[in-house]
């Protein structure tokens, strides 16, 4: 007697249990809205290293992109300003699992 398996039923993406961090509130977000951040290595490992001006175009949203999916809560509230947050929300390219996390957490966040 020959097993079968339906792959596609027993398939497991890496995005589906990546475990993301969220805070408790939106209000802990003290992060500066403008200027320059510095990210650990651990949240954007890039060339040059983690410093990400949140006032050049694409910067808010590779700063921002970076702490959500990557971060710890520390990162999260050190580097995200809840204010700045808000009106890039709706921009933000974020995995699904992210986004959905952080709607359900926070419903002032949906759009």
């Amino acid at each position: 007697m020959a097993l079968t398996f339906d792959i596609e039923e027993r398939r497991v993406f890496f995005r589906d249990v990546k475990p993301y961090e969220v805070p408790q509130r939106l209000e802990n977000l003290k992060g500066p809205a403008n200027g320059v951040v510095d990210l650990p290595h651990s949240v954007l490992w890039a060339p040059g290293g983690g410093r990400v001006d949140l006032d050049a175009e694409g910067g808010i949203g590779l700063a921002y992109r970076a702490v959500l999916t990557e971060g710890s809560v520390a990162d999260q509230v050190s580097v995200m300003n809840r204010a700045r947050l808000m009106s890039v929300w709706p921009e933000l390219l974020l995995p699904r699992r992210v986004r959905e996390l952080w709607e359900v957490r926070f419903p002032e966040l949906r759009t």
